[in-house]
């Protein structure tokens, strides 16, 4: 594994999903590390990136979640300093992360996505609820994990009003989306290939911070149980989705199959998680790639812009 060089795994990090991000960048550590790479961990908030440059690194993978790692940011510090590193660019990065605007990209580009609206303390909600009915989901446009995501079902005690809050306390920009009723599933990219879809099962309906990381209760099919032609139709559009907003390498995006066939885009995940309940490393294990392979496959494809 000499073709790496020092290789530098950027974990931790300041935003609210550092927790995970040290797991993610953990388990790429280590099986980088198995597979004979010189491979370090590096928590941007501890030391200045200006450092990989000085200390000898050849290449860095991003295990970073949430902003700064995954929004553009480090991505362009990266590329000022001529370091390759893994998945999508700066514009693809920025783009992903903001939930708003990757929006208005799918719509323009007829890739189906839930209506939404943007909203802020003066919304007249019952006007949401006459326009787009209930249940509804409240989230910050700029976070992942489903942090500060609320489910609103009835609107008798300001419930989207508390909702709207507590999504703002994460972002200053906020949307109310559609509730779309149907399958969860989740569609990984790596190297430009989708690979097979996971269905996922969480209790009682509700794929939460702590359902997607920490519980033993949520239930994840690879196979997914769909008809061959179906997931086929479902993998080639999550590969024009993933490539519309400019993303490259590897990366994830989480849609809703409803009861009549169709099916919606929810969001991207440019940096997705690496942990012992992460789906990306799921799907790959289903299509043979043991997770140290993929860590690898990921690290070959590092690049400069």
């Amino acid at each position: 594994m000499s073709e790496f060089g020092k290789v530098a795994v950027l974990m931790g990090g300041p935003s609210s999903e550092r927790e995970i991000s040290f797991l993610s960048g953990n388990a790429v550590l280590g099986a980088l590390r198995g597979k004979g790479v010189d491979a370090h961990a590096f928590d941007p908030s501890e030391r200045d990136l200006w450092e990989l440059k000085r200390d000898g690194y050849s290449r860095v993978f991003i295990a970073l979640h949430g902003r700064f790692g995954e929004d553009g940011t480090v991505q362009g510090a990266l590329e000022t300093l001529h370091i390759p590193y893994t998945g999508s660019g700066v514009m693809a990065s920025a783009l992903a992360m903001d939930k708003w605007r990757t929006k208005l990209v799918w719509s323009a580009s007829g890739v189906p996505t839930p209506r939404y609206r943007v909203v802020d303390a003066q919304t007249d909600w019952m006007r949401i609820v006459a326009e787009m009915g209930l249940p509804l989901i409240v989230k910050p446009a700029r976070e992942g994990s489903t942090i500060g995501i609320t489910k609103v079902g009835a609107v008798d005690h300001g419930e989207l009003a508390l909702a709207y809050d507590a999504a703002a306390t994460h972002d200053d920009l906020v949307l109310v989306e559609e509730f779309v009723a149907g399958t969860e599933l989740t569609a990984s990219i790596v190297g430009g290939r989708a690979l097979p879809l996971i269905r996922i099962e969480a209790p009682l309906g509700n794929y939460d911070y702590h359902n997607k990381y920490f519980s033993d209760e949520t239930k994840y099919y690879c196979p997914c149980g769909l008809p061959e032609a179906k997931e086929r139709e479902i993998l080639a559009a999550s590969l024009a989705a993933f490539r519309v907003v400019g993303c490259s390498g590897w990366g994830r995006l989480d849609l809703i199959l409803k009861a009549d066939g169709s099916f919606e885009f929810l969001e991207v995940n440019t940096s997705p998680g690496m942990t012992g309940h992460s789906l990306v490393p799921m799907a790959a294990k289903a299509a043979g790639v043991p997770f140290a392979d993929l860590c690898i496959e990921i690290l070959r494809g590092a690049h400069v812009g």
